[in-house]
């Protein structure tokens, strides 16, 4: 349709002519309401934007002379915020003549990424940056995957029980006698 003609008919009808698709070939326009076009834009935007997953950053920070407790509870929380989804960085602080045993944060960084190993890939390998040797670990998207063969389990369990077949009655084994109590002369020093 021609744009005049469809202007026109458009104010004959007291709604918008409203353009779709300005890009195709010839544009595509649509006569409604325009107020409630933006409207159901706005709707559509927001519901986007409610399922979108956000993705946090949370930080674990290390020195070069962190005991094993301390690097557990840490290890610990990064497990459970890998778990939740979130990526993981692992910074390790270096002060003063520290910078001279870099090898010590190289150290715990490798031991941090072989104990989460199960749950994160590492998205950046330990690199120095400043004052600060750092690493970033990602949630592994194969979790979900897993998920679903585990609920099978039950299903696989209960054909095997219908396979098996009833086994025979053993007889009854022969009730032992009964030990006399100990008295004093009994014990040996």
């Amino acid at each position: 349709m021609d744009t005049r003609d469809a202007i026109q008919e458009a104010r004959n009808r007291g709604i918008d002519l409203v353009e779709i698709a300005p890009k195709a070939q010839p544009p595509v326009c649509k006569m409604i309401d325009y107020g409630k076009f933006l409207y159901e834009q706005k709707k559509k935007a927001h519901d986007a934007k409610k399922k979108q997953v956000t993705v946090q950053v949370k930080e674990i920070k290390f020195r070069p002379g962190t005991d094993d407790h301390d690097y557990n509870y840490r290890m610990e929380h990064a497990r459970q915020w890998l778990d939740e989804g979130d990526k993981v960085r692992a910074a390790i602080a270096f002060r003063g003549r520290e910078m001279t045993h870099r090898e010590l944060g190289a150290k715990i960084l490798k031991k941090l990424t072989a104990d989460l190993i199960d749950l994160a890939d590492v998205e950046v390998y330990p690199k120095m940056e400043g004052y600060q040797m750092f690493t970033i670990f990602n949630p592994k998207k194969a979790k979900v995957a897993d998920k679903k063969p585990a609920a099978d389990k039950p299903e696989k369990m209960e054909i095997e029980a219908d396979e098996k077949k009833p086994a025979a009655k053993k007889p009854a084994a022969k009730p032992k006698p009964k030990a006399e109590p100990k008295t004093d002369d009994d014990e040996i020093f």
